[in-house]
C-alpha cells in the first residue's frame, strides 16, 4: 500500500509520517520510508543522528543507476538517457517489490531499526548551494516517482512517502501515485488553505484524500476542522510528551506513545488497509500514461531529444499479477 503525508511546511506532517512507520514496524509490517520532502528531516524523526541522517544515499544522486535497473530490457526504452520522470514501466522493464532485494535498494535505500522492527528508509537527498539557479527540487523527486511507477506491492506491505510541503506536489504526477493521501492540517484557516487545494487539484484524479488534525488542543478545534473539511477529517492528534521526547531525541519505548495518539495512527492504518479493495491497476496505469504524455510534449522530448510517447506500451498494465524480469 502507498501512502503520502502531505501538508503545509510546519504542519507536523513528518512526524506523524515517522509515527505512522513506527507504528507500521511495530506491528511487523514490512516498510519502505521514503523522504521526498525538501527538508529532508524523516530520518531523524525515525531517530537518526545528524551524523547518519547526513550519510543516508540521495535517490537524485543514483538517478542513473536507477533508470538503468528499471529500464530493464524494455525495447522502447533505448537508453536510461531518455527515460524521465513519468517514464511508465512495459513489457521487458523491471519491477520493484516491497519485501525483495534490488540494486535500486541496495543503492539508495538503508535499514532504519526501530521498536518492534526495521524499515527502509530512502531520500532524495537535500537541495543544496549547488542546485540554487541552476535546478528545481522537482528533479530530485523524479527518482521517487520513477520508482513508485515501477513498484508493485501488495496488501500488508507499506511505502510511506514524505511529500513536500504545501501545493509542490502538484508540479508532477506523483500526487496519483498513493492508495491515499493524508493531509495534515493545524486547526486554523492557514491550516486548511493546503486542504482546499489539494482537494480541487486531486479532483479529477480519483485521489483517495484524507484529513489528519494535528496540534488539537479541545472541542473547538475539532469543530473548526469539521466544519472547513467535513467528511473528509479522519482522526486528530494533540499534544504528546512522546514526540517531545522524540524532538529532543530522547524517545521512549513506542509502546509508551499515549492511547490516544496510538489509537489514531491505529485509525490511519484502517483507512489505508480499507483501500486495497478500491485499487484500479488500470487507471493506475492510464495516468501515468497521461502524465508522461504530458511532461513529453511541455518539455521532455526537447530534452532527451527523443519521442517519448513511443515509451508507451499499450498492452502493458501495471499490478501485482505481472511479473519482473530477472
Amino acid at each position: 500500500m502507498k501512502i503520502a503525508f502531505v501538508g503545509k511546511g510546519g504542519s507536523g506532517k513528518t512526524t506523524l509520517s515517522s509515527l505512522f512507520i513506527r507504528h507500521l514496524a511495530a506491528g511487523g509490517a514490512p516498510v519502505v520510508a521514503v523522504d521526498a520532502d525538501i527538508n529532508q528531516h524523516l530520518g531523524p524523526a525515525l531517530g537518526l543522528d545528524e551524523r547518519e541522517a547526513e550519510a543516508l544515499p540521495a535517490m537524485g544522486e543514483r538517478l542513473s543507476l536507477i533508470k538503468d535497473h528499471l529500464r530493464g530490457h524494455n525495447p522502447r526504452i533505448t537508453s536510461a538517457a531518455t527515460m524521465i520522470k513519468t517514464t511508465p514501466p512495459g513489457a521487458g522493464s523491471r519491477l520493484v517489490r516491497v519485501r525483495e532485494p534490488n540494486p535500486v535498494y541496495d543503492a539508495c535505500a538503508r535499514p532504519v531499526e526501530l521498536d518492534g522492527g526495521a524499515v527502509r528508509l530512502m531520500v532524495t537527498g537535500p537541495f543544496t548551494d549547488a542546485d540554487l539557479g541552476v535546478s528545481c527540487y522537482h528533479s530530485k523527486t523524479g527518482a521517487v516517482e520513477l520508482f513508485l511507477n515501477h513498484l508493485v506491492d501488495g496488501p500488508d506491505e507499506y511505502v510511506v512517502v514524505d511529500m513536500t510541503a504545501g501545493s509542490d506536489s502538484f508540479a508532477s504526477g506523483m500526487f496519483t501515485r498513493f492508495d491515499i493521501t493524508f493531509l495534515v492540517a493545524e486547526p486554523t484557516r492557514k491550516g486548511v488553505s493546503v486542504y482546499r487545494q489539494y482537494k480541487e487539484y486531486a479532483r479529477d484524479f480519483g485521489v483517495a484524500l484524507k484529513v489528519v488534525g494535528n496540534k488539537v488542543q479541545g472541542p473547538e478545534d475539532i469543530d473548526f476542522l469539521h466544519s472547513e473539511v467535513g467528511d473528509d477529517l479522519l482522526v486528530t492528534f494533540g499534544h504528546s510528551d512522546w514526540v517531545r521526547a522524540m524532538e529532543k531525541g530522547r524517545p521512549p519505548r513506542f509502546e509508551l506513545l499515549e492511547d490516544p495518539n496510538s489509537r489514531a495512527l491505529g485509525a490511519l492504518k484502517e483507512a489505508t488497509d480499507a483501500t486495497y479493495e478500491l485499487r484500479d491497476w488500470e487507471r493506475y496505469t492510464r495516468q501515468m500514461v497521461h502524465f508522461h504524455l504530458k511532461n513529453a510534449l511541455s518539455w521532455g522530448n526537447e530534452r532527451t531529444g527523443a519521442d517519448l510517447a513511443s515509451q508507451i506500451d499499450p498492452g502493458f498494465v501495471l499490478g501485482e499479477e505481472v511479473a519482473a524480469p530477472a
